[in-house]
């Protein structure tokens, strides 16, 4: 590209930027909104939200222009943001636009509640103390642009910062900056932001390249500098920045999302290329000669974002380039010195960009998340650096063999690459061929009509498996799968190795040409059993997973290999640079002449102190002697032998102290350590040496820690707790679960947790943490949501009314209708019934075919219960071990939450669900039982299972099928649950396509997680001293190994680890390297057998290095072995084993004639159903029973150990095994007890067949396992004939027949008696020694006097735990009864029962001789009478209990009715008694009152109708609610459409006005308005011109659907007579769109117009003259459809009420209640709720209209409770129990006030009125004497206003005229005058307001004067005290307010500050 065009079209560019991109605009509107969030983007929040309610899926341009291009928050992750990458409708956070758990009734409700809790732009929530975080940000990075002389030239803002910081929130303003400081920041938790400056990208270069990526990654500052118009030597900085950041090894996943920033910004698309447009016109010669490096910074920046980006930045790298190769030219041609690495880079990025760019004109360029490199055309002889880790198609379904080389284990590799190359195939290949092979199997067999019973060999397959919901996990998005469990039954899952942590699955739909893989996450044997597992998809296969649907199924086949181990090994082996494989001199070169260490080329002096064997002495002199030795010998030349101290002084044996010499002074040392020879023990002397010399090795300021790596989880806790006897601080373990309580605060997770650790992390590191964690949180709530709402549609049937979106109009009206009839009572899922699983299941279907029951009898299989069996003893799990050797501690799920979980997905499932299986009863299922049909608990079982069994299904009705169905009830069964099953998978696919974005967000978040965790994790480790890890913890923290640089290495078990793991585990830093093991024990395992024997995949390191002679040092001294046993050892394995003396004083074992025995038998084998592995009952039955044996000899269950070959062994071993006998005892595997050693041990070989298999026990390393184990005693039993044909037992068995320790039968000897033995050789000759002896008695006399009745037991000799079980027989009264309880029991008190009369009663009983008749209990029936006058049913001696016999009582309400006798005495005293009888009053809708007496308040407030309503509402739907006179809007889903969409809100909500035009087109007209408003052209009534499929002409109209009828075909169906015109020859029809039906069309026209015309019509749609349906889609009738839709508009807005005017009544509203204070001070809580109510937005008309009525019936009850001040306390009480009823009904939650409530209410709250006035009146006049009239009509109203019936309208005439009378004989104001003589009485007085007071009483008097009380007084007319002293009113009486109207005192506060008085 010309330079000078492309600085034109960068002007250009530019000049657009001026609008768009002006940084200082953007950065001047950014600063503002991080100001005032509440002016900036808390406003364009407020207007999203405005307009979601009108149309959600327009909210982007829902705002004004400014606001749509204004600049974002900063973000959490600078990924793309949600409005990018998301449907408009969220899920389940903060966000509520689409919730999936609504029911359409509530949403809107709901989802203003969640609004309401949303942060301001979707940020999230900021802690209170951190806002002023922003600006000290910009004071920072004002100063540093004050400072930088660069910025001059290219910033306009200058010192703007602190003008721009005075227009935002005043909250923020007036604060120094120095009060706003990082700590704060780190104290709260929020990331402290500070802008990118010069200065601030200087220091990074400084950074380790991990922390630069961090700091950048993270945040907007790296954004928004990159979007700044900078200088030159800015741009330099920042592509030397970037390159540094780009070359961390460790962080690959945030160095993606920094490049992600960079590929998108201003800077690459024109800073950079003007920049290099810039350096071939440069006149400075110095700067020029600067830019080739500069240059090769920038190739190196575009080959990073080429490579991973390859698709998105085609076209900017290809930009660079055009501008970078004409500049290169230049530069060359000016002199300057262009490096060939230069050139070789640049033609490198210009070769991939062709490439690029023709893959792109291809169309096969692929996406980013592919790699460039197609893996699959790589063909065999491929670089081992550029294969793929999974399988790939061609290695699936081609039987090519791969390409492979042998492990060398006899000579040197020919170089280290072969070396690498050579592992990394044989690794790969290890966990491939299984798969591979069982995949061509199964396909090759896939038609197999048996296939699901089949067994391979190579893999294990799952049918129809299915991918539920996602899941979050700490790493990641998984996903919980679901398989058939049904071939499994027999499946063992608690100890099955199927589907274990880390094995890798294959899925696929198609035959395996689409393969998707994953590994298990999560392993939870009871999920197993209902075929759950959870998984987690690699990379590629996530993105698959996105085009999938919910309903797919899969067959998935899996691997046994722990993949994990062998991705992290692999990918190691990929990326370790052939010159950092350390030792390669050894390794792969195989020198034996080692070298020492080069540490010790400069300190060769070690201090040996710690190892120094002193014993402490007696005497001065010998201690003065032993300080001098100590000085002289503890500093040695560890390279001089002759220096060192003796072998006895240093505690070791000679082989002991050549390993530890070695393992000082050779780089490389070699240790073979046979069973028990101390290689642990060595291991730690040289550990304890290493750290005693630490500066010897430790020569930089940098310390690394010693590395010790061991193969199980086992090892390692045992080697780190020796550690920890020397070293108490700076351990760090890294590995599974540790059992070992000492080590569990050393783990990683624990330090990492602890309370300093997240304080002392670097600042980058807690920003990028509190960033991404955020983002996760944020992602896994809506991911959450969602899978809540899928995993319900799995556990059971879901409630139409959730489906209705996704079913048909059609077929919804159809489900609605289906019912002939619905007299069940209360509300019902229909969709329940339609699937049979309704009463209609159980009883019959009215007006259905009985074929349509076809299948309701079908059952899930039940599933066989597991035999109970009695508590067995703990063993662990194999299964369980081999996790335990997988998992890193990080790696457990997270189970503390998943109560809480199950609670909301049990909520969630209850509102969604019609029925859930997973509960004995759902509400609704509940609700529809109550209705009176009563389902038997059987059946109910039956709906389940066969429930159960059609969602596990798979099969769905197809889009075409469903179209061709009309009526849905008339579907078979069968159909039924294929047509939901469509419905529900197109629920379930909506679901999932609105959360696939969050998935994507959260992957990358865990991904970028991982890394930092890997960060913080280094930060712990360079802390040790000593770090520990487990081969697996080693492969997944590879790359932190090689940044940790651990110099010394030590590893334990090291002949058990493959090569390639302990390769990758070293680093380039390692000098040093011990290897500690025995090879000649366990070996490693392989998974392919071909590759571990032929191409030596099973050899270690280890033992190749001993192969090829390198010198190693091998322990000669056994210390755990009794001799004979290591006579079988020595020298069949090992050429020379010799005894320590501390093994050869072992005591015999007790009751056996021979300390070693091994028991030959013939009994055959079975073979375990599921898997490979073996049992053998008579060996398990004769072990155990040895084993019991052995523990009645008095040894401890913990001393003796059960070994056996084979884990089918192992668990029929266990199932013998009570944990009662043999608690304590331990049961292993032979391979998983290495390292271990216990007193006794019994070993079961198993092996025992015709064709002579022996299996395991050829390989001799394990042999040699299974022998070493006993210290004391071995006892092996197995088949000796068949072990005979292998050498190496042979070689054994000729030793034991040469001793005479083997044979049939084992010789048991009696401890008791000597000369008593027993031949034992099956389990059941035990039964002679029962107890451990013989058969002999024992004979022993007890304490007691008895005889021990056992036979001959060597336990418990001196029968200390013996109990006698013989009659005890010793008298224990005078009567001489003796005692009937066991020997060994306490005899107690005499429990004989004899004749006693009970003083009390005088009955004869039967009472224990020892117990005193005053005491006993009379059992004789209570013969007195009850007050109520029936006899007591209580005992003699008991309290007499209440009476339960069922009386009548007639009640207060005068029904009588049947209750317990006490009841009604009870009511007698005044308890309430509810009166059942139900209500027979008509309700003023003219239905039943469903109240009873009680419920109705004996008819003053009656219940609500329950009655469906039933009318046809305006949109032509049923109105669904209970019986009311006027109906609320619709909440169906609205069914208006158009040719161009559907709307999608609720049936009685305003729809929007389709604004697409119209589309009525035809060849003679068309229309021009849009599609919502009456067409302007006439319907055409030409003839159809088109043919049908048959061929025939369409009998339609030109312009029309052509009708699906032909006139020829379908004669009979087209002409049938309707109209009348149908037969007509040329009749034309139409056929309606909603319903189908056909129709002549001059008939339809007129009856379509018809109605039209008049215009005394109902407003409404047009329907169907056949089915009804209305007609609400036809382009010939749109005109009058839209018309009517019109109407029907303008009627729902006069329903729902005009917005703003329902604003203004709620304004009105507020006011009024504030006007109404005396409801605030009456009902404080009512006007509270009042409040929150009107405060609640948005809110209907109808919703207002219930407050409105509320407030006036509340305003009316509290002005009626302010006269309880003016009663006496029984009238106030009377009062205040009335009220109290009154408001609790009024206070009650409702949607509307029914008519029956609103004339329920007023009256009775005309009814209190009255009752307050008289209580008034009749409080005033108490002190006065009336007449009789008077007390009679007194006493008359009172009554009626007293009763608990309705106050009727004849009630209210007779109490208002008997008011009349008694107001002029009761006058309110209680002075017994009129108010004409009260007014002249104040008049007279001529005082202001105030002076007035009354006495307790109410009796009036006057203070004169001021006022103020000054003297006290008494009442002349009731000596009650009135008055009172220093102007202060006895707090007794009161103002008399009815005198003069006055609220306060005269003398008071309120007085004196003139608030008494109105005008004022």
């Amino acid at each position: 590209m010309d330079p000078d065009r492309w600085q034109r079209d960068h002007h250009r560019w530019r000049g657009q930027e001026t609008e768009l991109d002006n940084p200082n605009r953007r950065a001047a509107t950014a600063e503002r909104s991080r100001q005032n969030p509440r002016r900036g983007d808390a406003s364009l929040e407020r207007l999203e939200l405005r307009g979601r309610r009108h149309n959600a899926n327009q909210r982007d341009a829902a705002g004004p222009a400014d606001h749509r291009d204004a600049p974002q928050p900063r973000r959490a992750l600078s990924t793309p943001r949600q409005a990018e990458l998301l449907a408009t409708r969220e899920i389940g956070g903060r966000n509520q636009e689409w919730n999936f758990n609504l029911n359409p009734r509530h949403a809107e409700g709901r989802q203003n509640a969640a609004r309401a809790n949303r942060n301001p732009a979707g940020r999230a929530p900021v802690v209170q103390g951190n806002r002023q975080a922003p600006q000290q940000g910009r004071r920072d990075q004002h100063n540093e642009r004050r400072n930088e002389p660069w910025r001059r030239n290219d910033f306009r803002e200058g010192g703007r910062g602190r003008h721009v910081e005075m227009q935002g929130n005043p909250h923020f303003q007036r604060r120094r900056p120095q009060e706003v400081t990082k700590e704060e920041h780190a104290k709260d938790k929020e990331p402290f932001v500070r802008k990118l400056g010069y200065k601030t990208m200087e220091g990074l270069l400084d950074k380790e390249p991990s922390e630069i990526v961090i700091t950048l990654a993270y945040g907007s500052s790296l954004k928004d500098l990159l979007s700044q118009q900078l200088n030159s030597s800015f741009v330099q900085l920042i592509c030397k920045v970037l390159c540094k950041a780009c070359r961390s090894k460790t962080d690959r996943q945030s160095i993606q999302h920094l490049l992600g920033i960079v590929k998108d910004s201003f800077f690459l698309k024109v800073q950079l290329p003007h920049y290099v447009v810039q350096m071939s016109t440069d006149p400075m010669p110095l700067r020029r000669q600067q830019y080739p490096e500069y240059i090769e910074s920038i190739l190196f920046l575009l080959q990073e974002l080429v490579s991973i980006f390859p698709a998105s930045s085609v076209q900017e790298m290809s930009m660079m380039i055009s501008v970078l190769d004409p500049t290169v030219n230049t530069l060359r041609a000016a002199g300057i010195s262009i490096g060939e690495h230069i050139e070789n880079s640049l033609e490198k990025v210009k070769n991939i960009i062709h490439h690029l760019q023709e893959r792109k004109r291809d169309g096969t360029l692929r996406t980013d998340t592919h790699m460039l490199i197609d893996n699959q055309e790589s063909g065999p002889e491929d670089n081992y650096r550029t294969m793929t880790i999974y399988p790939t198609y061609n290695e699936v379904h081609l039987e090519e063999r791969p390409f492979l080389r042998p492990n060398i284990i006899t000579e040197k590799y020919a170089n280290t690459e072969v070396y690498l190359d050579t592992h990394f195939r044989l690794l790969r290949e290890d966990f491939v061929r299984p798969l591979r092979e069982g995949i061509l199997e199964l396909l090759r067999n896939y038609d197999d009509k048996g296939l699901r019973r089949r067994k391979f060999d190579d893999i294990r397959v799952y049918f129809n498996t299915r991918i539920l919901v996602p899941l979050c996990t700490s790493t990641g998005v998984g996903y919980k799968v679901q398989f058939d469990t049904r071939p499994l039954k027999f499946v063992r899952w608690q100890n099955s190795k199927r589907l274990l942590y880390g094995s890798l699955v294959c899925i696929s739909k198609d035959n395996f040409e689409t393969l998707l893989f994953a590994t298990v996450s999560n392993r939870d044997p009871v999920e197993l059993k209902e075929g759950i597992v959870h998984l987690s998809f690699n990379v590629r296969s996530r993105h698959l997973l996105a085009e999938l649907e919910p309903s797919d199924c899969f067959l998935m086949v899996e691997t046994t290999a722990y993949f994990e181990a062998y991705r992290h090994v692999l990918e190691g082996l990929q990326e370790i640079q052939g010159e950092d494989v350390p030792f390669q001199k050894y390794i792969v070169d195989c020198n034996t002449e080692i070298q020492v260490p080069r540490y010790l080329t400069f300190n060769d002096s070690y201090d040996l102190e710690a190892l120094m064997n002193r014993k402490s002495q007696g005497s001065e002199e010998n201690t003065e002697q032993t300080f001098e030795s100590l000085q002289r010998n503890s500093k040695v030349n560890v390279l001089d032998p002759a220096s060192w101290p003796s072998k006895e002084e240093l505690n070791l044996d000679e082989s002991q102290m050549q390993a530890l010499q070695m393992a000082l002074t050779k780089e490389l040392a070699i240790i073979q350590g046979p069973p028990g020879t101390g290689k642990t023990y060595v291991g730690l002397k040289i550990v304890q040496t290493l750290l005693k010399n630490e500066s010897v090795w430790q020569r930089r300021l940098r310390k690394f820690p010693i590395l010790v790596v061991c193969y199980t989880n086992h090892a390692l806790d045992q080697f780190l707790e020796g550690i920890y006897g020397f070293l108490h601080t700076g351990l760090v373990r890294v590995g599974g679960r540790s059992n070992s309580e000492l080590l569990k605060r050393f783990t990683l997770k624990e330090l990492r947790n602890s309370r300093d650790f997240r304080r002392k992390l670097p600042q980058h590191l807690r920003g990028a943490y509190f960033e991404v964690t955020n983002q996760m949180r944020e992602s896994e709530q809506k991911i959450r949501a969602a899978a809540q709402h899928l995993e319900c549609t799995t556990q059971g049937v879901l409630h139409e009314q959730y489906l209705e979106k996704y079913i048909s109009a059609m077929h919804w009206n159809s489900l609605q209708n289906g019912l002939m009839f619905n007299d069940y009572g209360g509300r019902f899922s229909l969709i329940l019934e339609w699937l049979g699983l309704g009463f209609m299941s159980v009883t019959t279907i009215p007006g259905a075919d009985p074929q349509n029951m076809e299948n309701a009898g079908e059952m899930q299989e039940e599933v066989e219960d597991e035999d109970v069996e009695d508590e067995l003893i703990q063993i662990s799990e194999e299964a369980e071990l081999i996790q335990r050797e997988r998992m890193i501690d990080d790696d457990e799920p997270k189970m503390r939450t998943k109560k809480k979980q199950d609670a909301d997905l049990n909520e969630l499932a209850n509102t969604l669900l019609a029925m859930n299986l997973n509960k004995q009863g759902s509400q609704r299922a509940q609700q529809q039982e109550e209705g009176g049909w009563q389902v038997q608990r059987n059946e109910r079982k039956k709906m389940k299972q066969k429930a159960q069994a059609e969602l596990r299904k798979s099969g769905a009705m197809t889009a075409a099928e469903e179209r061709g169905i009309f009526n849905i009830w008339m579907l078979s069964l069968k159909d039924r649950w294929r047509l939901y099953r469509l419905w529900l998978s197109m629920y379930q696919t909506d679901v999932r396509r609105r959360i696939i974005q969050h998935e994507q967000l959260y992957q990358a978040a865990a991904d970028r997680l991982a890394e930092l965790r890997l960060q913080e994790d280094l930060w712990v480790l360079k802390e040790a001293k000593v770090v520990g890890m487990t081969t697996t913890g080693a492969a997944k923290y590879r790359k932190v190994l090689q940044e940790l640089q651990p110099r010394i290495v030590v590893v334990e078990e090291a002949a058990e680890v493959l090569e390639a793991h302990l390769i990758t585990t070293l680093s380039s830093a390692c000098q040093h390297l011990i290897l500690i093991g025995d090879h000649q024990q366990l070996r490693p395992s392989a998974t392919v057998y071909d590759l571990a024997r032929n191409f030596y995949l099973e050899v270690s390191l280890f033992e190749r290095l001993v192969k090829v002679n390198v010198p190693y040092v091998r322990l000669d001294y056994q210390h755990r072995m009794r001799p004979e046993i290591a006579a079988l050892l020595s020298p069949h394995i090992y050429e020379q084993l010799e005894n320590h003396p501390s093994v050869l004083n072992y005591e015999n074992i007790k009751g056996i004639s021979s300390n070693l025995f091994f028991v030959e038998h013939d009994y055959p084998e079975e073979e375990i159903q599921d898997g490979k592995s073996h049992q053998n009952l008579h060996e398990a039955a004769f072990v155990v029973a040895l084993c019991y044996y052995l523990i009645c000899q008095d040894y401890q269950p913990s001393q003796i150990t059960i070994l056996t070959t084979y884990t089918g062994q192992l668990f029929t071993l266990r199932k013998m095994m009570p944990s009662k006998k043999f608690a304590g005892v331990k049961v292993h595997v032979v391979d998983k007890y290495q390292g271990e050693e216990n007193d006794i041990i019994l070993l079961s070989l198993v092996r025992s067949n015709k064709k002579g298999n022996v299996g395991f026990l050829q390989i001799a390393n394990r042999v040699c396992v299974a022998l070493s184990r006993a210290k004391k005693g071995l006892y092996c039993i197995g088949n000796m004939s068949i072990l005979a044909n292998v050498p190496l037992w042979s070689k054994i068995m000729h030793t034991l027949r040469e001793k005479a320790n083997i044979g049939n039968s084992l010789l048991l000897t009696c401890q008791n008696h000597p000369k008593t033995m027993t031949l034992v050789s099956k389990a059941e000759d035990f039964s002679k020694v029962p107890e451990g002896g013989c058969s002999l008695p024992c004979e022993y006399r007890l304490d007691c006097g008895h005889v021990c009745t056992r036979a001959c037991h060597p336990y418990d000799m001196e029968h200390k735990q013996f109990n006698c079980l013989k009659p005890c027989q010793k008298v224990l009264c005078n009567d001489g009864h003796r005692c009937a309880k066991s020997c060994y029991e306490k005899c107690g008190k005499c429990q004989v029962k004899v004749d006693k009369v009970i003083p009390q009663c005088g009955h004869l009983q039967k009472v224990p001789c020892s117990k005193k008749p005053e005491d006993f209990v009379c059992k004789e029936p209570c013969s007195k009478i009850l007050h109520c006058g029936h006899k007591c049913s209580a005992a003699c001696g008991e309290d007499c209990a209440i009476c339960t016999i069922e009386v009548s009582i007639t009640l207060k309400c005068d029904h009588v009715q049947e209750v317990e006798c006490y009841i009604k005495e009870a009511a007698k005293i005044g308890r309430c008694v509810p009166c059942k009888e139900k209500c027979t009053m008509h309700l003023d809708c003219g239905h039943s009152c469903p109240g009873s007496c009680h419920r109705c308040h004996e008819g003053r407030f009656h219940e609500s109708c329950k009655q469906p309503c039933r009318r046809l509402l305006i949109c032509s739907h049923e109105c669904l609610e209970p019986c009311t006179n006027q109906c609320p809007p619709c909440q169906r889903r609205c069914e208006n459409l158009c040719k161009h969409s559907k709307c999608g809100r609720k049936c009685g909500e305003l729809c929007t006005p389709c604004v697409e035009p119209c589309e009525w087109v035809c060849r003679h007209y068309r229309c021009h308005k849009l599609c919502s408003e009456p067409c302007d052209r006439p319907p055409c009534n030409k003839p159809c011109r088109k043919l049908l499929k048959c061929q025939h002409p369409c009998v339609g109209l030109c312009g029309e659907p052509c009708p699906k009828l032909c006139r020829v075909c379908n004669t009979a169906e087209l002409t049938e007579i309707f109209f009348g015109n149908e037969d007509e020859p040329d009749a034309r029809f139409v056929q309606l769109e909603d319903c189908c039906h056909i129709f002549e069309v001059t008939s339809f026209d007129q009856y379509m117009n018809q109605e039209a015309e008049d215009n005394n019509t109902v407003i409404k749609l047009k329907d169907c003259p056949k089915c009804r349906m209305p007609i609400r889609k036809n382009l010939r009738y749109g005109t009058i459809i839209k018309n009517s839709l019109c109407e029907i508009e303008k009627v729902k807005k006069i329903v729902q009420g005009d917005a703003e005017k329902n604003n203004q009544l709620r304004k009105q509203l507020e006011s009024e209640l504030k006007k109404h204070s005396i409801i605030a001070e009456q009902f404080p809580e009512q006007d509270k709720n009042l409040s929150s109510a009107l405060q609640s937005s948005p809110l209907s008309l109808q919703g207002l209209t219930v407050i409105e009525n509320k407030i006036a019936f509340l305003s009316r009850l509290a002005e009626l409770k302010r006269q309880e001040m003016r009663l006496n306390f029984p009238l106030k009480a009377k009062l205040n129990t009335k009220l109290l009823e009154c408001l609790k009904w009024i206070d009650k939650s409702r949607g509307r006030f029914t008519g029956q409530e609103l004339i329920d209410l007023q009256s009775e709250i005309q009814r209190l009125t009255f009752l307050s006035d008289l209580y008034v009146r009749r409080n005033m006049a108490s002190g006065r004497k009336l007449d009789f009239s008077t007390e009679h009509d007194i006493a008359c109203v009172q009554k009626i206003l007293e009763c608990t019936k309705k106050f009727t309208e004849d009630d209210e005439r007779f109490v208002k005229e008997k008011m009349k009378t008694l107001k002029s004989v009761l006058p309110e104001t209680g002075l017994a005058i009129s108010e004409a003589e009260k007014v002249l009485i104040v008049k007279a007085m001529g005082l202001r307001q105030g002076h007035w007071y009354k006495c307790p009483n109410g009796h009036v008097y006057v203070i004169t004067e001021c006022g103020g009380a000054m003297q006290r007084a008494k009442c002349p007319d009731c000596d009650a005290a009135i008055g009172g002293v220093n102007h202060a009113l006895e707090s007794s009486n009161q103002v008399a307010s009815e005198m003069d109207g006055a609220q306060y005192p005269a003398w008071s506060d309120v007085a004196n500050n003139m608030l008494n008085f109105e005008e004022l």
